[in-house]
């Protein structure tokens, strides 16, 4: 049986094209089969192109380590819808236009929810995101990330009860200086969303824009806080949402020295070098009717 040189380790070629062709999509499988007649010579043509790095088992590394897709694959996977939320309450005369563009109400909020079950939508965590865009790993059918910003106590008191009916889980991105504060959530409020398996994210302290921090301001917005979530929750916080959706590449290191894995912006354009991130949301609009906002969840992604 012929071997492979890869990077001064060898493997059985027969092998590593099995698990080369089983990994891939079947569009890359046709390519792979085109390019060779002989598994071994379409393995080695795999390992030297740019596409999606695999890991292999071997009688050396009897543990495969995951490696990272690169960034071009993971822009080219198909996107997953993902909501924006902020507070779920009825206007008022003060919100004026672009108020109600954050605010949806109660009753619309509850439409929408039936609307996404209804409609067979299973909802995603960070986690499966992160596997599926890294790893290709397979999601559910009709997938949906909710996500809801800003820590306001409607969404422990409204949206909650929806999502526990339908079986939903979502993000919360928690800005903690509004922590305990009237109308927003406790400290022991976010835990509980944390234990019911809802995962809670970073949101910086007071939503202070990422392109105007200083030095001193990765520490306060972002380090304390997170440090402060993990207190609360006993678990790794590990995903950012910018406060605007604004974002800017200096910020990119920032989190990643920090232990973030990924972190979401809004409806802009993705950075070509981390599109992990730059994951993109759009805002549940007040002003959308429930066929608006599935006429936007499907426009968009």
């Amino acid at each position: 049986m012929p071997f492979l040189n890869i990077g001064g380790r060898y493997f059985l070629a027969a092998a590593f094209s099995l698990a080369l062709f089983s990994c891939s999509s079947p569009e890359q499988k046709a390519e792979q089969v085109n390019a060779s007649s002989t598994p071994a010579v379409a393995a080695a043509a795999k390992v030297q192109s740019n596409a999606e790095p695999v890991s292999v088992k071997t009688e050396s590394n009897p543990i495969a380590e995951t490696e990272t897709a690169t960034a071009a694959t993971i822009l080219s996977r198909k996107q997953v819808p993902i909501l924006c939320y902020h507070q779920i309450r009825e206007w008022t005369s003060r919100d004026g236009k672009v108020g109600k563009d954050y605010i949806v109400k109660p009753a619309d909020f509850r439409a929408q929810m039936k609307m996404l079950a209804d409609s067979g939508y299973h909802t995603i965590l960070p986690d499966q995101l992160q596997d599926y865009l890294t790893k290709g790993t397979p999601l559910p059918s009709k997938p949906i990330m909710l996500t809801f910003d800003d820590t306001k106590l409607d969404q422990y008191t409204v949206a909650k009860p929806e999502l526990d009916k339908y079986g939903f889980k979502a993000v919360f991105f928690i800005m903690t200086v509004s922590i305990g504060r009237p109308n927003y959530m406790t400290k022991e409020q976010i835990k509980e969303l944390s234990d019911a398996g809802h995962v809670i994210g970073s949101h910086t302290y007071d939503h202070h824009n990422v392109k105007k921090y200083q030095e001193k301001d990765w520490i306060t917005q972002i380090e304390k806080p997170t440090k402060q979530l993990e207190a609360i929750t006993g678990k790794p916080v590990e995903y950012f949402a910018y406060p605007f959706g604004l974002w800017r590449s200096e910020a990119i290191p920032e989190l990643k020295k920090r232990g973030f894995k990924a972190a979401y912006i809004l409806a802009t354009k993705r950075d070509e070098q981390d599109p992990l991130y730059t994951i993109r949301r759009i805002i549940a609009s007040g002003y959308w009717s429930t066929n608006g906002l599935h006429n936007s969840i499907v426009r968009s992604f």
